[in-house]
This record gives C-alpha cells, sequence and structure tokens, in this order.
C-alpha cells in the first residue's frame, strides 16, 4: 500500500454471481466472498469488491470509468462478448492507441484499450 494512492475501488453489481461469473471468465478474476452482498476482487491489477445494488456505473450519468488494458484487442473483445458482455462502443482509436466499451452481467460500464496495433 502506499501512502494516499489508490489503492480499493468499490463498484455496484445487481446480481454479484453473474458478474463474478463473468469477470473470471473474461478477464481471469477471482473473487473472495463477504456475505451475500459483497465480494472481493482479487487478481485485477487493483483491489476493490463488488457490492449489491440496483445502480450502474455509467459514463452517461458522470461515473468514473474502469479501463482494463489488453496486449490482444480484437481477442479481449471477442472473449467479453462470449462470456455475456455487451458492446456499446465497438474498437476505435483515440489519441495512444485504441479501445471498446462494453457493460458486465449488472450493466456497468468499462473500457479496454491498448497501445499495440
Amino acid at each position: 500500500m502506499t501512502h494516499e494512492k489508490i489503492n480499493y475501488i468499490e463498484l455496484p453489481a445487481r446480481d454479484i454471481e453473474a458478474t463474478k461469473a463473468f469477470f473470471t471468465d473474461s478477464f481471469g478474476w477471482t473473487f473472495v466472498d463477504y456475505g451475500p452482498d459483497y465480494a472481493a476482487i482479487e487478481n485485477a491489477g487493483l483491489d476493490g469488491g463488488f457490492y449489491r445494488s440496483d445502480l450502474v456505473a455509467s459514463t452517461t450519468t458522470g461515473s468514473a470509468l474502469i479501463v482494463l488494458y489488453s496486449k490482444a484487442l480484437e481477442a479481449s473483445q471477442t472473449r467479453v462478448e462470449e462470456t455475456g458482455g455487451k458492446i456499446i462502443k465497438a474498437i476505435f482509436d483515440f489519441p495512444g492507441g485504441r479501445r471498446f466499451h462494453f457493460t458486465c452481467p449488472s450493466g456497468n460500464e468499462y473500457a479496454v484499450w491498448s497501445d499495440v496495433r
């Protein structure tokens, strides 16, 4: 842990079990359950957790955007689609690379980016 640096994130999840299964299948994340309403995220690059909520995180409502990195962007997008994610912005160029946006089974928006062409 580093003093005064981001250490942990917490995200809403309508369906914690489906959300855990999606991130396990798509990105290899693991989880530790703390009762039926909270699951801690492990092996995701930054620690965090999902808490049960009907709310969703979306950039259209001003939410922060969680962005993952990929060395193989097309393969990551395909895996997201095959494991139950919904692509809301297909791969596009932006200064510094390319990325796509998706929602998980709970409806939260995420992005995956790459600097590899």
